[in-house]
């Protein structure tokens, strides 16, 4: 047969479009022509395929090859589609028969000797063809990390002569190992972080709601342990979740193990990153740092130290969950659902009243951060330095991580069971329906709000922080008193009043 079918598919964003790899072979002179919108990379695969057939003891046609990768409208990046080109000519030359072909899709770069190395994207692969009611045929490294995909038939290979016996059904391909376990990391427990129970509350507020969170405070009062502790009091994720996760990471060639699979990322840039770092971009558009947290935490330390153009970027997925990266050739979108928890000295010296800094330059300092960016943070508070003979005492009992945990996933379970969602995920909407108010409640708020020249987006804010602090305390309604706690978490809009005076 001089014509081939086989299929495979190609890396946009988070999809996995089909790709139909068609060879055809023809009379005329050898030449090996390559068309459907490839690119460097793919071009360049006419020379990879034709040593790996020839190495590997195929007969390579000398005649007229056309293959072409459909659709053509649909551009082609790496070298995943060699696999399946070697194995359309060697099915169009007669060295295999089609229908062996017709229930698989193929991945893979081929070596100059016929050995298959890794792509990226191996986990939307798998889903896909579980979806499409094919088996994933891919390098034994990717293979590794798709088989976590539930229900997907994954295969894997080290060399085009293993993939050819399989499909005549004249020797098994190997076994798939299981992942490497690392070892287990025993997360940062609350009980190290003397005192501050303050800032342990709004921690744990936090982490049942899903708030962003933004603490206050001079330097040495244990803001970034804090932080890091927040991933040992949230739930873990459940099985899509992390599955939407595994994906981001596999198209970004980073892998998640079987170890940490349902443990929330935490993501750390540091202060010098650009906004494509953050958000994400490229000529082939790649996944930033915000997507690398999607479902987990994004912790920005030394907040004000981040150019003002880079943290404003932030401002549209914090609201959506989803950011959309447009390129002259190229669009993408990835899933961006991540929890901002961010921290800050309130002075270019450290503290605002240590005397070394004027109120005009602490608010200059503080003017780094646009107002619509901290209106979208629902959680800012201040914390102090330690009170004197705390450290030196004796050391006291505090709350465990596993503690506080508990009533964070008490109340997440509260949550999903009332709405299906976390309270900071809620619409206008949906506020309406599932955090109803008193009408005197209503009005307090409302005056509060305007009193202090707060935005409608606070307002809906407050009401959200107010509806996780009763389901913190298994409450069914909110009451004055959620709301009023919910208000005194404004810390950062009480210092830009404080200096304004």
């Amino acid at each position: 047969m001089s014509l081939a079918v086989v299929y495979s598919r190609a890396r946009h964003g988070l999809d996995a479009p089909l790709v139909t790899v068609e060879v055809h072979i023809s009379n005329g002179l050898p030449a090996f022509q390559l068309v459907g919108l490839p690119e460097t990379s793919v071009k360049e695969s006419r020379d990879r395929v034709r040593s790996a057939m020839v190495n590997s003891g195929f007969a390579f046609p000398d005649r007229k090859i056309t293959v072409n990768l459909a659709p053509a409208d649909l551009p082609k990046e790496g070298g995943r589609f060699d696999l399946p080109i070697a194995l359309g000519i060697i099915v169009a030359s007669g060295q295999l028969n089609e229908h062996n072909t017709g229930d698989y899709e193929f991945y893979g770069e081929l070596a100059l000797s016929g050995e298959i190395r890794p792509i990226l994207g191996e986990i939307p692969v798998a889903v896909a063809c579980r979806d499409a009611g094919r088996a994933a045929l891919m390098p034994m490294l990717n293979a590794q990390q798709a088989q976590q995909v539930p229900k997907a038939r994954v295969h894997g290979a080290e060399h085009l002569l293993q993939v050819h016996s399989f499909l005549l059904a004249q020797q098994a391909l190997p076994a798939i190992p299981p992942l490497p376990e690392r070892p287990v990391q025993h997360m940062p427990d609350l009980a190290d972080v003397r005192g501050q129970g303050h800032a342990k509350r709004v921690l744990e507020i936090a982490a049942a709601g899903e708030h962003n969170m933004l603490m206050l405070g001079p330097a040495g009062t244990g803001k970034s342990m804090l932080a890091q502790r927040l991933p040992g009091i949230l739930p873990a994720l459940t099985e899509q979740e992390a599955l939407a996760t595994a994906a981001i990471y596999s198209i970004a060639g980073m892998q998640r193990n079987l170890t940490d699979w349902q443990q929330r990322p935490f993501r750390s840039p540091h202060h010098t990153s650009s906004a494509v770092a953050l958000v994400g971009g490229g000529s082939v558009p790649r996944p930033g740092e915000i997507s690398l947290a999607h479902h987990g935490i994004l912790f920005l330390d030394e907040l004000p130290e981040f150019p003002r153009k880079v943290l404003d970027v932030l401002r549209e997925p914090l609201e959506t969950g989803i950011v959309h990266i447009s390129r002259a050739a190229r669009q993408a979108e990835f899933p961006a659902q991540f929890q901002l928890v961010a921290a800050l000295n309130p002075s270019p010296t450290g503290h605002h009243e240590d005397g070394r800094a004027t109120p005009e330059q602490v608010m200059r300092y503080l003017n780094r951060l646009s107002g619509p960016f901290i209106d979208r943070i629902e959680l800012q508070i201040e914390v102090p330095l330690l009170p004197k003979g705390m450290l030196s005492q004796q050391h006291s009992a505090e709350e465990s991580s596993a503690s506080v945990k508990q009533r964070v996933v008490a109340a997440r379970d509260m949550q999903l069971a009332r709405q299906g969602k976390a309270n900071a995920r809620l619409s206008g909407s949906e506020i309406a329906d599932f955090c109803p108010l008193k009408q005197d409640d209503a009005r307090f708020l409302e005056d509060t709000i305007h009193r202090f020249k707060l935005s409608a987006r606070t307002y809906h804010k407050i009401i959200k922080v107010a509806r996780t602090i009763a389901d913190l305390q298994q409450q069914p309604n909110i009451s004055r008193a959620h709301l009023m706690e919910a208000l005194s978490y404004r810390a950062l809009e009480r210092l830009l009043s404080y200096l304004k005076n």
